[in-house]
């Protein structure tokens, strides 16, 4: 592998890199760099954590010269509010040897405060699809001098329905640009996309979704229910020092925030949650708290487990098992990120052996099993969905024939069978021979004439 100075840097980018203590590159960051260079379009599909957001700011920043121009020369459309604060926080460390102006913008917040920063000069923008859109229908923004055009976690944005907002946002761009999309997938929603509007773009395939990242210890426990998954994951925890850095992941913000109440008795000071049902402050005090290390442990939902950067997690629990085993692949990549060791923790109970089993397909590999610890509980207490389901046999034989139905069945029966007649007024009038208005009088002298 080669060393970032056979990329020929800028002083200012050799020192960050310098800071940041990035060694070498990583297979996407080397790969992507001379062909973002050159100026052509590029599709990268690279599984989490392998350093997309450096693989393509680097050959951007490279090329980026000093303008006093207003409008924005990048954008950069990412799915989440998150995700543009957080990458916004990268770039800004990126750039802090440059004289380079960036800003992100999103919904949830004051638009008028966003359209005074556009007015003040932007080099980099980074955006939610539906606020950058709705920016440029006031007229607030113009995206014609975009030259670069960078689509983070497209396959995200894809899934939450963001297509419409795509797909205008493309026809307001200038048609002379570079296309830059990556993602964890390659979905035909994805495809259709890049066939759109991309022209002959450059495909480059590092650590695709499902491939098994080697440096991520994988482990699960077969566990009986919900409650004891939460007993299981209160001993794991207790032990502080080797489970310093915990993401906990559910796929449902009901349970995600069951979960939550029940670990506070316990972990207190050391817990936040985020998942789409909290407010846009509780969600960015959560994440920084987190990543700063105020928090030792995050509970979160699987929205939230695309794009987000968090430095050092040591563990990702997988509190219960995705039907997708993408998002599976996804979770785990909040750890081990750019090669470090990280580890991984699924549990599982009977239930949710059939989606295990799909993952571990998926990455060609079986998950190591580890044996139940024996101090801990079972317990016998389940949340509704574990509850069995009573169907009563007879239930399908309940309808009744007509003939057993009552008059009153009949009755409203006959009664949806008549015609609509206009209404009481129009009924009444057709008994009279004489207009009863003056309206109705003028009405009926031009029914003589026809």
């Amino acid at each position: 592998m080669s060393s970032f100075e056979s990329f020929n840097l800028t002083k200012q980018l050799n020192r960050i890199i310098d800071d940041l203590g990035y060694q070498k590159p990583t297979p996407i960051q080397e790969e992507a760099f001379p062909v973002i260079m050159s100026g052509k379009d590029v599709v990268g599909i690279s599984q989490t954590g392998t350093g997309k957001t450096f693989a393509f700011m680097l050959p951007l920043l490279q090329n980026l010269k000093f303008s006093k121009q207003i409008t924005p020369r990048i954008l950069i459309l990412v799915p989440t509010r998150e995700l543009v604060l957080q990458m916004v926080e990268m770039i800004e460390s990126y750039t802090a040897y440059m004289n380079v102006r960036v800003l992100g913008v999103y919904g949830g917040t004051n638009i008028n405060m966003q359209k005074a920063y556009i007015g003040e000069g932007i080099d980099v923008l980074v955006a939610t699809p539906g606020r950058i859109y709705d920016l440029t229908l006031d007229g607030a923004l113009q995206l014609k001098t975009i030259k670069k055009l960078v689509i983070d976690e497209v396959d995200v944005m894809l899934d939450l329905g963001f297509i419409y907002q795509l797909t205008n946002i493309f026809e307001l761009l200038a048609e002379k640009r570079q296309n830059i999309m990556f993602s964890a997938t390659m979905t035909d929603d994805v495809e259709e996309l890049i066939e759109d509007f991309f022209v002959v773009p450059h495909k480059i395939s590092i650590a695709v979704s499902g491939t098994r990242l080697e440096n991520i210890e994988q482990s699960c426990y077969s566990v009986e229910n919900f409650y004891t998954k939460v007993n299981l994951l209160i001993h794991l925890l207790q032990k502080k020092n080797e489970f310093s850095k915990v993401l906990v992941f559910l796929s449902n913000k009901k349970y995600a925030d069951l979960l939550f109440e029940e670990l506070e008795k316990h972990f207190v000071s050391e817990l936040c949650i985020i998942h789409s049902n909290k407010s846009q402050n509780y969600r960015i005090r959560s994440i920084t708290e987190f990543d700063e290390g105020k928090n030792r442990i995050l509970v979160a939902t699987d929205v939230m487990s695309r794009g987000l950067d968090f430095d050092k997690v040591t563990h990702v629990i997988n509190f219960d098992t995705p039907h997708f085993p993408e998002n599976y692949m996804h979770r785990i990549g909040r750890t081990g990120r750019q090669e470090a060791i990280g580890h991984s923790i699924l549990f599982y109970t009977e239930a949710e052996k059939e989606a295990k089993e799909a993952i571990e397909t998926l990455m060609n590999y079986s998950v190591p099993i580890i044996d139940f610890p024996i101090d801990v509980e079972i317990s016998g207490k389940s949340i509704p969905d574990e509850l069995p389901r009573f169907i009563d046999p007879s239930y399908k034989n309940r309808k009744k024939n007509e003939e057993e139905r009552g008059p009153s069945f009949h009755e409203k029966k006959l009664k949806n069978t008549k015609v609509n007649q206009g209404g009481s007024y129009l009924r009444k009038m057709k008994t009279y021979k004489n207009a009863r208005r003056k309206g109705d009088k003028i009405a009926n002298r031009r029914n003589k004439k026809k």
